[in-house]
């Protein structure tokens, strides 16, 4: 599938701002799931960009205004070649769940078994990942379970939280959206011992343009598989992957400070649209 995704990100300060610095986390990773065939960035005021990789290996765009400016605008235009092939059998049973312990010592496991900013560990949380998974004797079908349980249980309702809501405060109110989605099955997995990263992107459908944000796991022997519990799925070729990271603070689209006037308006816009012929 061929995507072109442009987002825009517009800021309007309530008198004038300076010395604005930047991250942007917008460009598409390239890898055998999906190719970033071109990628712009457009920032007004018109400014020099620099990029860098980040400790978890995403782009990262940065930026600095430091003349005084009313607004700030910032827009990525990409296109993106999907080909989602990793797939795993939902009836596979690739790894022990007796065995999840062994993750703890893989180096590249550890941040993702953790709190983390947004996603708190208690046993609270450690009781209800236990009677989820209970009867699972794999991995991979215990990390399904605590996913089709998040599903099952939250309401997916626009505007009840916001990006700062923490796991435990999602968990409670049953409701959130697909960020909030994704920390509940983070924490559930890490609470027993299932290493579980934080993924952003975008998940394209005719009928609706947005961010999105899913879930991967790690199993031994297999690798990183992503699971949805927006939708209650394994993303397809409809899912841009852009970040990963512990939580959503590792990865918002865009982050930055500057001096002047804290009142300011936030307009996000995204168009996704498929590329045919």
């Amino acid at each position: 599938m061929k995507l072109q995704i442009v987002h825009r990100t517009h800021y309007t300060y309530a008198g004038p701002v300076r010395e604005s610095f930047n991250e942007v986390r917008l460009k598409p990773v390239s890898n055998e799931h999906q190719r970033c065939d071109a990628f712009v960035l457009k920032i007004l005021p018109a400014t020099r960009l620099r990029h860098y990789e980040d400790f978890y290996a995403n782009c990262v765009h940065h930026f600095e205004i430091p003349e005084h400016h009313a607004s700030l605008s910032i827009e990525a235009d990409c296109t993106v070649v999907t080909n989602r092939a990793n797939w795993l059998d939902p009836a596979a049973t690739p790894f022990p769940l007796a065995r999840v312990a062994e993750c703890a010592r893989m180096e590249r496991c550890f941040d993702y078994l953790q709190p983390s900013s947004y996603v708190e560990l208690g046993p609270e949380v450690w009781r209800l990942a236990l009677d989820i998974a209970a009867g699972h004797t794999d991995l991979w079908q215990a990390a399904q379970a605590l996913m089709h349980w998040v599903h099952a249980n939250f309401v997916y309702a626009p505007r009840s939280t916001n990006a700062h809501t923490r796991m435990t405060e999602a968990l409670a109110r049953r409701t959130g959206v697909c960020q909030d989605f994704a920390h509940v099955l983070i924490g559930l997995c890490r609470a027993i011992q299932i290493p579980a990263l934080y993924v952003s992107g975008y998940f394209y459908t005719p009928n609706s343009d947005a961010t999105h944000a899913w879930v991967e796991v790690f199993i031994p022997d297999v690798g990183w598989r992503a699971l949805d519990p927006t939708h209650d799925c394994q993303p397809d070729e409809r899912y841009v992957k852009i970040a990963v990271g512990r939580d959503y603070a590792d990865v918002p689209p865009t982050r930055g400070h500057y001096k002047g006037t804290q009142e300011r308006r936030m307009e996000i816009a995204v168009r996704i649209h498929e590329i045919t012929g």
